[in-house]
């Protein structure tokens, strides 16, 4: 039972220890781009659970208590919160971790620089059109990858799908436009 509740290292190292990694690997993230969190490969996925793993030992150090576990996980969920409302409130600090919207194509025509910086293949793109209603790269005005790593694509007016307020103003002209045949009909044939 000492085992589980004896810390291995004061909690003040541990702390430290837990916000140091939290914030090189926060820092990491932002320089290899936001590519990697809108489109995890299999390489990806394995780089992130290998990455889990070798920053344990950093963040517990020689502590394999229950309680040092604890203030890993307490320290490591604050600290984010902390850096996710503090980025919330100051935009500088926002920009300094999130970076700005790239774009990935526009008017119809893949961004191929920026397609190749950020790793990605046309297909990728493709697949990020099909879900938001294009079906090909031509039906695109613009099409951004967003910091959060959203794939975000705006079609061209005339790909757009109609929306509820669009058929209700459609019907709504009908009914006009019935109304006026049937006045006219009425005036065709007298009273």
């Amino acid at each position: 039972m000492n085992d589980i509740l004896a810390l291995g290292v004061p909690v003040l190292d541990k702390v430290f220890r837990t916000v140091a990694v939290y914030l090189c690997v926060v820092v990491l993230l932002r320089l290899v781009g936001k590519r990697d969190m809108a489109q995890l490969n299999t390489f990806d996925l394995v780089v992130m659970l290998l990455l889990s793993n070798v920053v344990q030992n950093a963040i517990i150090g020689p502590d394999n208590s229950l309680v040092g576990g604890v203030i890993g996980a307490v320290v490591l969920v604050t600290a984010n919160a902390m850096l996710t409302r503090a980025a919330a409130e100051w935009g500088w600090l926002a920009r300094l971790f999130e970076s700005r919207p790239t774009v990935l194509a526009r008017d119809g025509a893949y961004d191929d620089h920026n397609l190749k910086r950020l790793g990605l293949r046309h297909a990728d793109l493709d697949v990020a059109i099909k879900r938001q209603g294009g079906t090909r790269v031509e039906d695109v005005s613009e099409a951004t990858l967003e910091p959060g790593g959203t794939v975000v694509v705006r079609l061209r007016p005339e790909e757009e799908n109609a929306t509820l307020a669009d058929i209700a103003r459609l019907e709504e002209r009908l009914v006009r436009i019935e109304a006026l045949l049937m006045d006219r009909r009425k005036g065709a044939f007298g009273p």
